[in-house]
């Protein structure tokens, strides 16, 4: 007889973010708005527990913003965000402290550079055990046995406790960084180019360690990269970025190998091929990248786009579903 298994339930919904930040006038004053940035404009997907998304696209995108706003680092325009069934914006407005800080413990974002993102005057043992102090999540008298646990999950040693991240480098400095992340027992990691900085062996191992404690701890990734190699390996479902808009979501088999939207397949062909006698067609894209203060009325890309007609000019692209699972903003489909 065979065995039903449940669909994973969504953990992350977000729903219309919108995030514009204000031009001021120049001067002393700076006080008269005179634009926006539409850093992230009318965004949405879900992430499914214990699932990893990866947000792809240039930089400049909204990539980071998107993740920021997620958290309420940076407040939103409007939208809205559900965390397992709440919504995250209405508890962060409520200035509700316990549930603020038992949302934070679950939510957490791992940095892209480990040389700025841990704080030099720190050991290992207060950088990692500060949040047991913050969240007290943890007695006192157990703290020391949780940081040598969390050290050997992240691959590092016991002795490595009472040492400055000067004496580390930058793989070992990141393993730190995730051990921090860990110690409040999240459900939910922002993973914002968290191996950008890295050398290439390393990379991998970072990613591995990352995957295995993922499987482990039953975690669920928003991962956000422009290496679009470790992109295909890493994510269950890609979304693709342009200027503040998400313009394709669907696995990374149809994403990497029959892609709908023109700029993903432009983002696609630029991926460096290892055999010398492979032969892809480049697709070269015309102009530059839009201003998000003044992005083009309807399609974003048609300036750049091959295949734009009168249509992309006057309206804007919706996402929506072309094939199960398969979401894309163009006319063209």
């Amino acid at each position: 007889m065979s065995e039903n298994l449940e669909e994973p339930r969504s953990l992350l919904e977000v729903n219309e973010l919108v995030k514009y930040f204000p031009v001021l006038s120049k001067g002393i004053l700076r006080t008269k708005r005179v634009a926006w940035v539409h850093a992230c404009d009318n965004v949405s997907f879900n992430i499914k527990e214990g699932e990893t998304l990866g947000l792809v696209g240039e930089s400049g995108c909204g990539k980071t913003t998107v993740a920021r706003t997620i958290l309420y680092l940076i407040s939103p325009t409007s939208g809205e965000v559900y965390f397992d069934g709440k919504n995250l914006f209405e508890i962060f407005n409520s200035k509700n402290t316990s549930e603020i800080l038992e949302l934070r413990s679950k939510m957490q974002l791992i940095f892209q550079n480990p040389y700025t993102s841990l704080n030099p005057r720190m050991s290992v043992k207060d950088i990692i055990t500060e949040p047991f102090k913050i969240h007290g999540n943890i007695p006192k008298e157990k703290m020391d046995d949780k940081l040598f646990e969390l050290l050997e999950m992240v691959g590092l040693e016991s002795y490595h406790a009472n040492r400055y991240p000067h004496e580390f480098s930058g793989g070992q400095r990141q393993r730190i960084g995730i051990a921090r992340v860990l110690a409040v027992e999240p459900k939910f990691l922002i993973l914002d180019e968290p191996v950008a900085s890295l050398d290439m062996s390393i990379r991998s191992q970072i990613l591995k360690l990352l995957s295995g404690l993922q499987q482990k701890m039953k975690l669920t990734f928003l991962y956000i990269s422009h290496d679009l190699n470790s992109v295909m390996h890493v994510s269950n479902k890609v979304a693709v970025m342009y200027v503040g808009k998400i313009v394709e979501v669907a696995d990374p088999e149809i994403i990497f190998k029959n892609p709908s939207n023109p700029y993903t397949q432009a983002l696609i062909s630029a991926i460096p091929v290892i055999d010398p006698k492979t032969k892809i067609e480049k697709i070269i894209l015309k102009g530059e990248v839009p201003s998000a203060i003044n992005p083009p009325k309807g399609c974003r890309f048609h300036p750049r786009c091959n295949y734009a007609f009168d249509r992309c000019k006057k309206e804007e692209p919706k996402l929506k579903e072309i094939k199960k699972d398969h979401l894309c903003a163009c006319h063209l489909v």
